[in-house]
């Protein structure tokens, strides 16, 4: 289980020296060192709130849904140019939201803290499905390998080398900062969808996560369309698909594949409209270190000894998502296909590690 952290300044993790040949199995197994992984529980009541109520976090969510209420209900008064930016950062900030929740916020009843994300503004993925596949993403040795971490953006060799060209081409252009906002949520609701069919396929469809899935879905819609007025592909347009698309600019660059386990997970240092939009999780080597910290903490834990957290990730900073848009709006971060196998040492020569493949029958969740 994850451990119940409660410190406003934890311990940073300490940086490492691994060599490339602890990377040598085709698809990532690591060496740890560099970022204590706690032991993963599957279930969100592993993580627990500093306070029992968390009124910072309730407050933003109340700032959200009154956000989305009037952006709404005045959608006809506002011009596209402003609904269309004020209606994606309300989608994606209540996708920050969720990700407090998977991690325990801001209450000590998971039944309430469920029910404070029960609208579904980006319509499109059950939340129990955005947190299954979250909670596995935070086992840290397997991050970015794309057949264990479900948040993974990169291609297996194998998959690459049977990919054709035009759509070696896409996955290319999606590591741009530009094509992950506009072929990003498309790239997501495809291999979500392909996942679920597939389960579905094999007799492994969840009843109950689709029911309250669709409970929250018809909230939005019967608010939005039914009582604001508003047409559905004017909500997918102005909401839900630029929502989703804003919320890829932070995973857009979070993890990196390299040798060294904490040298993984970057820091954006954000100024506030993005560090609030995505609740300090752009401090994200803080956040992979200690899970269980609330949003408004992160800050705190990071300033307290940033040295120490820069060495830990490897000096992997970028100044603020400024620099990020200068550098890769039309320019690849990296290459899509994953580097595991393809570094070179002495060591490599060993028999590599077993990697366990990630259940064919879970659908990824990596948004």
């Amino acid at each position: 289980m994850l451990p119940r952290t409660t410190a406003d300044h934890p311990t940073p993790p300490a940086s490492g020296n691994a060599g490339a040949g602890e990377f040598v199995t085709s698809v990532g197994a690591a060496s740890t060192r560099g970022h204590p992984s706690p032991s993963l529980g599957s279930s969100p009541s592993a993580y627990r709130p500093v306070a029992a109520v968390e009124w910072q976090t309730l407050a933003v969510a109340g700032a959200i849904y009154l956000g989305f209420g009037l952006a709404t209900w005045f959608h006809e008064a506002l011009p596209a140019w402003l609904l269309l930016p004020l209606g994606a950062y309300l989608v994606a900030w209540q996708s920050s939201l969720q990700h407090e929740v998977v991690h325990g916020h801001p209450t000590r009843l998971p039944w309430l803290n469920r029910l404070l994300v029960l609208p579904s503004l980006w319509l499109w993925l059950p939340y129990e499905r955005y947190r299954d596949g979250h909670l596995q993403h935070h086992r840290d040795e397997q991050l970015t390998d794309p057949l264990l971490d479900p948040e993974s953006y990169y291609v297996a060799p194998e998959r690459w080398r049977a990919l054709p060209a035009p759509l070696r081409g896409l996955y290319r252009l999606r590591n741009c900062l530009l094509g992950r906002l506009l072929l990003g949520p498309l790239f997501a609701l495809w291999r979500f969808y392909r996942g679920e069919l597939a389960l579905w396929a094999r007799g492994r469809f969840d009843l109950s996560v689709w029911l309250l899935h669709a409970l929250g879905v018809g909230l939005v819609l019967t608010w939005a369309m039914a009582v604001c007025g508003m047409t559905f592909g004017g909500y997918l347009l102005f909401f839900a698909l630029p929502g989703l698309g804003l919320s890829l600019v932070r995973s857009f660059l979070e993890h990196r594949a390299v040798p060294e386990v904490g040298e993984r997970t970057a820091v954006v240092e954000a100024a506030w409209p993005w560090a609030l939009l995505f609740l300090n999780n752009n401090l994200h080597a803080v956040h992979h270190a200690r899970p269980g910290l609330p949003w408004y903490r992160l800050p705190a834990a990071y300033e307290a000894e940033r040295a120490r957290w820069l060495a830990g990730n490897g000096g992997y900073l970028f100044k603020g998502y400024g620099e990020v848009f200068a550098r890769f709006l039309l320019r690849q971060k990296e290459r899509p296909l994953h580097p595991g196998g393809l570094i070179v040492s002495p060591l490599a020569q060993r028999p590599p590690a077993v990697v366990r493949s990630q259940d064919p029958l879970k659908a990824p969740t990596s948004y």
